[in-house]
């Protein structure tokens, strides 16, 4: 026992940076902006870089034994793809590039590498989450290690403004949150956090801090610390609102809501206050926007089983200032913290008080770009392409220097080694700030909580998915009321099949635990998903769920479904009616689809239960399947005005009837792949939908569609052939379907998922 919390405490003490001056993740060693580099006799920039390196980027690079980790892109439309580049800090060569490819978002504009990649100080392993969702895990060498894709295994949802953020790392994990929309009691889409070991990529809790459900994205990188004997995180929610949450278990202690929408700005700490900023609407008053510092509590309490985590009262509001930015964070630096609004005004604000110490304009408008504070300096780029540099008085701020860059700057600059890294839609820039010897100040080690009493079970990995046939193992250690490892390795468990008490659907998986303790699943077992319960011999407890899958061919026509719930009537008129819930290991269903009747037959529809899913994804088996056949029988309600989409994910593309615009559709993007042919969709009218993908040798191949008149015969030819220059390898299948305004209803039956003939 007493090993492994050496082990433990060893973990937490490695989660501080190992060199002050390494940069290794987008806030840097103290988790706020603020460097702890100090020059000698410091002098301006040069006008001209040292170096630059020709990646587009709009996130911030990261810097750790002379190595420069950059996330960024290049190229316009088909060929666009996001780059994850190692390059030589001291000449701007390339050491090695992975091209990470986009599918199934909808990112527009050029929206990407809105983030950073996190290095750990511990394995130098490099941690970053794509914009397509897609977990990627490399050795700093550039081998890769794992890539986990969160949309099809979680339901990671997607959002026009794209934005990503970086992961954490704390102690042996490794911590990602987004908007998910996953299966069962989690299909429901939410603000969740999810927490992964850092060297397997195995799930090991997941949390949702936030209410159900959110109204925007929140790319808000969480701030850890330890506090009332707890590991502890902090950041804000695509609900509006600012969490606390264990970093070992995911219990969320409280939560604190300061606006009606998501908020994308990180927060920093100040002794024992925390400062937030956001651009939306107050809940206390009509204003847009607000700088907020609230008092952190002393004592962190968990909530009682299956209540919410406490709400915290406005009383805690230490003080407010009205200021607003979008996604800009601040940045925090003795007593004064520097924040940079929309309006692109820099801003001084007392930390403790609260107080304006003054303002100065920079420039007409700011978006993501966060200032970055290095010995007595502010480093401010700019949207129009501009960097500023700004020496920060008690009264007020003087322009030291303003260097313009080629492109535009979103990201927050990073520093090491005395030399200054900023990234524009064009360029990286490495401009060396000349001095006479540089000095660190120590780097902050996090303080370890011990141990106590083990109060539960910890079951790695925490959810799975295993395809019929094949079986599963798990890792089982013991944990105190913390989250804090006990012991790594409890012996002797039980296990039973356990079904929630809030369960909506009680089911079980089709699945047993054998005599070597692992989950096997029968080569016949039918699709399902449940969860089963650990018991140790000293009666601790602890759960995983899972879903059993089928490998091909997949066939569905929903008549076993018995129509036992009744939805009710709504605001636009449509009458009450019984209903299933969609399959329980379907990715993403719940509460966007359901089985219902259609023309005397169970059909799997769209549902109206909210506006928020009236575009929906689901995903029905796992993502490495490749080269299959897709086909069902679709229908869209309406008119000849007004009509929904429907269709498939097939290996990553997207096969759809476009109603309204009356064509067939395949995308992926579709601001970087989409071709369409014409395609009169008669409203109320059945058809036969048809797809097929088949990759090459080569990395090619050909995405093909038709469709036809369900009952007639089918057509020889395809419809359409895409044959773009990268093909995706492999891809869950899943349904589509657009409902405008939840206005007209999508069908989808008779579905089949084939090998290729």
């Amino acid at each position: 026992m007493h090993s492994h919390l050496a082990i433990s405490v060893l973990g937490f003490l490695l989660s501080a940076p190992l060199f002050a001056n390494d940069w290794m993740n987008w806030r840097g060693p103290l988790q706020n902006g603020a460097s702890l580099e100090h020059y000698t006799g410091a002098g301006k920039l040069a006008e001209t870089p040292a170096w630059t390196y020709p990646a587009r980027g709009r996130g911030t690079p990261v810097i750790c034994d002379g190595k420069v980790i950059l996330w960024g892109y290049k190229g316009e439309t088909t060929d666009l793809i996001e780059l994850l580049t190692c390059i030589d800090a001291k000449t701007g060569a390339k050491i090695w590039e992975h091209e990470l490819p986009d599918y199934l978002s909808d990112t527009i504009y050029n929206r990407y590498s809105i983030g950073a990649p996190t290095i750990d100080p511990e394995t130098k392993r490099i941690y970053l989450v794509s914009n397509a969702g897609t977990f990627y895990c490399f050795e700093f060498d550039g081998k890769k290690v794992f890539e986990i894709p969160l949309m099809e295994n979680f339901g990671r949802m997607t959002f026009p403004n794209s934005r990503v953020g970086s992961p954490v790392i704390e102690g042996d994990l490794v911590l990602v949150h987004y908007i998910f929309s996953n299966w069962g009691a989690d299909g429901p889409a939410a603000d969740r956090i999810y927490g992964f070991d850092k060297k397997t990529g195995e799930l090991v809790w997941w949390s949702r801090p936030g209410v159900v459900p959110p109204v925007d994205s929140s790319f808000s990188t969480p701030v850890l610390e330890t506090r009332d004997g707890k590991r502890v995180l902090y950041y804000a929610t695509g609900c509006g609102h600012i969490v606390c949450v264990n970093a070992r278990s995911g219990v969320t202690y409280w939560k604190f809501r300061c606006c009606k929408n998501g908020v994308n700005s990180s927060v920093v700490l100040h002794k024992d206050a925390l400062i937030a900023i956001h651009n939306d609407e107050n809940i206390d008053t009509t204003e847009k926007g607000r700088m907020v510092c609230i008092k952190l509590p002393e004592k962190l309490t968990a909530p009682s089983p299956g209540a919410e985590s406490t709400i915290l009262e406005p009383g805690v509001e230490i003080w407010r200032q009205p200021l607003s930015a979008t996604s800009s964070s601040p940045v925090i630096a003795g007593d004064v913290v520097y924040q940079i609004t929309d309006g692109a005004e820099l801003y001084a604000i007392n930390a403790v008080t609260g107080a304006q110490l003054w303002k100065m304009k920079l420039s007409n408008a700011n978006l993501h770009s966060s200032p970055l504070y290095v010995d007595g300096l502010l480093y401010c780029p700019m949207l129009e392409g501009k960097l500023i540099i700004i020496k920060p008085g008690e009264k007020a701020g003087e322009v030291v220097q303003e260097i313009k860059l080629e492109g535009s700057c979103l990201g927050a600059p990073s520093v090491c080694d005395g030399v200054l890294y900023v990234t524009t839609t064009e360029k990286l820039y490495a401009f060396p700030i000349p001095n006479g010897g540089i000095k660190m100040d120590a780097a902050p080690v996090a303080e370890a909580p011990k141990a106590g009493k083990a109060v539960a079970l910890q079951v790695i990995p925490a959810e799975v998915s295993i395809m019929a046939g094949d079986k599963q193992s798990f890792r089982i250690r013991s944990v105190d009321a913390n989250g804090l490892v006990v012991s790594e390795d409890v012996k002797g468990v039980k296990w039973k099949p356990f079904i929630p008490p809030t369960a909506k659907v009680k089911a079980t998986m089709n699945a047993h635990f054998n005599e070597a303790g692992e989950l096997a699943v029968a080569a016949d077992a039918k699709p399902s998903a449940g969860a089963f319960k650990a018991t140790s011999p000293d009666g601790l407890t602890g759960t995983i769920r899972g879903r059993t899958l089928k490998n091909l061919p997949i066939t569905e026509d929903f008549e076993e479904f018995e129509l036992t719930d009744e939805f009710p009537a709504d605001p636009q008129g449509n009458p009450p009616y019984k209903f299933a819930y969609p399959p329980l290991p379907w990715i993403g269903a719940r509460l966007k689809f359901q089985v219902m009747e259609k023309d005397g037959s169970k059909v799997f529809g769209k549902s109206f239960d909210r506006l928020l899913f009236q575009r929906a994804t689901v995903f029905i088996a796992p993502p490495h399947l490749n080269n299959y056949t897709m086909q069902a029988d679709v229908l869209t309600e309406g008119n000849a005005r007004s009509k929904s989409d429907v269709g498939f994910i097939h290996q990553r593309y997207l096969v759809c009837l476009r109603g309204n615009a009356g064509k067939l559709e395949v995308s992926s993007n579709p601001e970087r792949l989409k071709q369409e042919v014409p395609f009169k969709l008669i409203a109320n009218k059945w058809y036969t939908l048809k797809s097929r993908v088949e990759t090459a040798a080569d990395g090619g191949g050909v995405i093909s569609a038709k469709v036809w008149e369900k009952g007639t015969p089918e057509p020889g030819a395809w419809t359409i052939e895409v044959k773009p220059p990268r093909v995706h390898q492999h891809g869950s299948p899943g349904l589509f379907g657009f409902t405008p305004l939840n206005q007209r209803r999508m069908y989808i039956d008779n579905l089949s998922v084939t090998p290729n003939q």
